[in-house]
Order: C-alpha cells, then structure tokens, then sequence
C-alpha cells in the first residue's frame, strides 16, 4: 500500500509541475514576443564613416609594422654579420655583439607590444574611431526596438547560430535611413 501511496504522489507531482510549466511557457505575454534581425556586415559597409575609419587603421597599422618589421631586419643583420665575424672577436666583442643583438630584438618585440598588443595603440585607435560609429548604431537599434516593442534584436553577420532569418523581420535598411544613409 505505501508504495502504491508513493507511485500516485510521483504522478501527482509530475502532472502538477507540468501544469505549471505549461501555463507559464505558454502565456500571452511570451507568446507576443517580438524579434528582429540586422545586418552589422550591411550596416557598415553602407556607412562612409566606418570605411574612412577602416582605411585609417590599415594604413596606421601598415605604417607600424614597417617600423617592427625594420628593427627585426637590423637585428636579423647584427645577427648575420656577428656569426660571419665571431671567429675573429674576442670573448669581450662577442659579448658586446650579443648584447646589440639581444636589445635590438627586444627593441622590436617592445614596440609589437606597444602598438599591437590587447591594450596597444592600434586598439586605442580602433577604439577611438570605431566606438562613436558602434554607439551611434546601438542607439539607432535600440530606439527601432523600442519604438516596435523588439524584445530581441540578433546580429545576422555575427551569429553562426541563426540559419534562416525571414527579411520581413531583418531592420538593416531602417537603421540606415535612421542614421541617415540611404541604400
């Protein structure tokens, strides 16, 4: 008899929290939820500042790794003319040699971190350029979402996860003429 009592307070139970999971999975106000997608790919592609931007950086960026790449050139050929030579130099010029050797590399692999490190100027200056063009969009998507009551808008460009996305729901071109760029 308890095991029987045990068994129909289980089912019991079971059938309750599916009651409650049902009822609350299922309301009106989940079922409502409004959704949108964009295209971050589109967007700045469509918007001049953020290609200005990008050209800047690149050529910023070329301009630095030309000043490492020739450090580590004259520290490749302080190299080459120390082992050409090291038969001929005394333990002292050895010595001296190793040293202009060994500062020039670290010359070069300081500024790789001073301008391509996590926190280096080419971040400072991305950040500095893009940020203002990144907020500005935020804002445009989120003013959209409020406006249309989007309780989720997903980036197309940037999420391997969404497969199919109906263009009836993507607000890529509304948030260009928001910020001003006709398509």
């Amino acid at each position: 008899m308890n095991v029987v009592r045990k068994n129909m307070v289980r089912r019991l139970m079971t059938l309750a929290l599916l009651m409650i999971l049902h009822s609350s999975l299922f309301t009106p106000h989940t079922m409502a939820q409004k959704f949108a997608l964009v295209d971050m790919e589109y967007i700045l592609k469509n918007i001049p500042a953020y290609e200005r931007a990008n050209e800047q950086l690149n050529q910023t960026s070329k301009q630095w790794q030309a000043e490492v790449d020739a450090l580590t050139t004259e520290a490749q050929t302080l190299y080459k003319n120390y082992q050409n030579e090291v038969v001929f130099l005394s333990k002292e010029q050895k010595k001296e040699k190793q040293d202009a050797i060994v500062e020039k590399e670290k010359q070069a692999a300081d500024l790789k971190k001073k301008y391509f490190g996590p926190e280096g100027e080419l971040f400072k200056k991305r950040n500095a350029l893009m940020s203002p063009i990144q907020d500005e969009i935020y804002n445009a998507i989120k003013d959209i979402a409020d406006t249309r009551g989007y309780q989720l808008v997903l980036d197309r460009a940037s999420d391997t996860g969404i497969i199919f996305g109906s263009p009836k729901i993507d607000i890529s071109s509304e948030v260009l003429s928001k910020l001003g760029y006709t398509n």
